[in-house]
């Protein structure tokens, strides 16, 4: 099945009725904010020495851990890139009922500033700072076996 996209609002009505928000952010970025409820599964995280944003090499590992391949999902991100990136990878690997949030966090601009598609934060929608027991990625991390 090919993924689908969805708005925040559309991703935040799927989650009242069961659907499960994924945020693929760094464990950083979800510190700092993120959907409430979402669980934290990065797809890149900051290397220790450089800096520099690197793939998460359990990202896949974690994924099918913790969610059955039918679970409904909802990947978010910053802006929908990396979210489009990680859903792909799970279609790729028979999870069956997917969707990228166009807008992520914060929201898609142009070069000019201009809003293309609203984030999560920015639309209103209900954000923590601290996550649900269970949903940061060190406890996902260790259902793994990681």
């Amino acid at each position: 099945m090919p993924v689908r996209h969805v708005s925040v609002s559309e991703a935040h009505e799927l989650q009242q009725q069961g659907s499960i928000y994924v945020d693929v952010r760094s464990t950083r970025e979800f510190a700092d904010g993120h959907p409430s409820g979402a669980r934290n599964v990065p797809l890149l995280e900051p290397d220790e020495d450089t800096g520099q944003m690197m793939p998460n090499p359990d990202f896949m590992l974690v994924m099918q851990a913790n969610f059955a391949p039918d679970t409904r999902l909802l990947l978010g991100c910053q802006m929908g890139g990396r979210s489009m990136r990680a859903a792909r990878m799970l279609d790729a690997f028979g999870f069956a009922d997917v969707a990228n949030v166009r807008g992520g966090y914060v929201g898609a601009h142009d070069p000019t500033g201009r809003i293309i598609e609203a984030g999560w934060a920015e639309s209103g929608l209900p954000v923590d700072d601290s996550p649900a027991q269970g949903a940061d990625y060190q406890a996902l991390l260790a259902k793994a076996g990681e």
